[in-house]
């Protein structure tokens, strides 16, 4: 694959990812739980199926040798359900801005992140950039009162599940494929709980809504697919920037397309977050080029 190619891939990845917005959107009519549960279920659907049918060889064989690896998915799915019923409940509530916050700061949390865990040595742009993020975030409570814990929690997850699934040597497919299927007991027990919830209704299945909630599996698997495509073909540094493209798509809509309110309070922190990024970009492309003074 050409790196033109890739490029394009990982490209079409972020914007799938950064336009989700407007998916979950259509849907706000069925409740937050329920979209995830929907989610759930048809990427469990579409895993499997893709697992098999691409017959990836012997995946098997790490959880074989390491049942542990079971548990630790079980707490991966998890933790990535909480990521995704925080973020639709915020696009639904007009949090938009909140959750792109929240995936401008994942990058910093999961480099301070590796320093905690993995004792990786951070450098020096990379604790200044870390330090511009939380100054930002204590701007938005001192000016506004209250912690943006959406974006926190956003991050903090995210950042977690990224951290504990490079401990685990499972690929990305059969790894989402037992995340999924360990929540899908929970899933049928909230349904068999809630029989009077919008998708147990016959008019929900008779209607364009069920069409539109199993579209959540293949929202969630395309975009993982392409950007692991991508990703094998392109340098680490051009995955760095295209990060942000997403959380820089969700903003934009939040503003453009749905409106929602932009104090200056909101937007003293955005500028302390860009400029932390725009440090903690620079710090990666000088590495990259061989700019070691930067880690002195």
């Amino acid at each position: 694959m050409s790196k033109s190619y890739a490029f394009i891939l990982a490209i079409t990845a972020y914007f799938i990812w950064g336009l989700s917005p407007i998916y979950f959107k259509m849907i706000e009519s069925v409740p937050a739980i329920e979209i995830i549960i929907h989610r759930i279920i048809w990427s469990a659907v579409c895993c499997t199926f893709l697992v098999f049918f691409i017959k990836q060889k012997q995946w098997w064989q790490p959880l074989l040798n390491h049942p542990k690896y079971i548990l630790i998915l079980f707490g991966t799915g998890f933790m990535l359900s909480m990521n995704w019923l925080t973020y639709v409940w915020a696009i639904n509530n007009n949090y938009m801005l909140e959750a792109s916050l929240g995936y401008y700061i994942n990058p910093l949390l999961s480099v301070l992140l590796g320093t905690l865990v993995l004792k990786e040595k951070m450098r020096k742009l990379q604790w200044i950039a870390i330090s511009l993020a939380v100054i930002g975030v204590m701007i938005q409570i001192i000016l506004m009162g209250q912690l943006p814990w959406i974006s926190v929690f956003l991050a903090l997850t995210f950042a977690l599940y990224g951290l504990i699934r490079k401990i685990v040597p499972i690929n990305v497919l059969p790894g989402m494929m037992i995340e999924t299927w360990a929540l899908l007991p929970v899933t049928i027990g909230w349904l068999l709980f809630h029989t009077n919830s919008m998708s147990l209704s016959p008019n929900f299945w008779h209607s364009h809504m069920i069409w539109l909630c199993m579209l959540a599996g293949p929202i969630t698997l395309i975009p993982l697919i392409l950007f692991n495509l991508a990703a094998k073909h392109l340098p680490y540094s051009s995955i760095g920037f295209l990060q942000y493209l997403s959380p820089t798509l969700v903003f934009l809509l939040a503003i453009f397309y749905f409106h929602e309110n932009f104090h200056i309070e909101k937007l003293l922190t955005f500028a302390f977050i860009w400029l932390a990024l725009i440090l903690f970009s620079l710090d990666t492309y000088l590495i990259r080029r061989g700019g070691k003074f930067v880690a002195q």
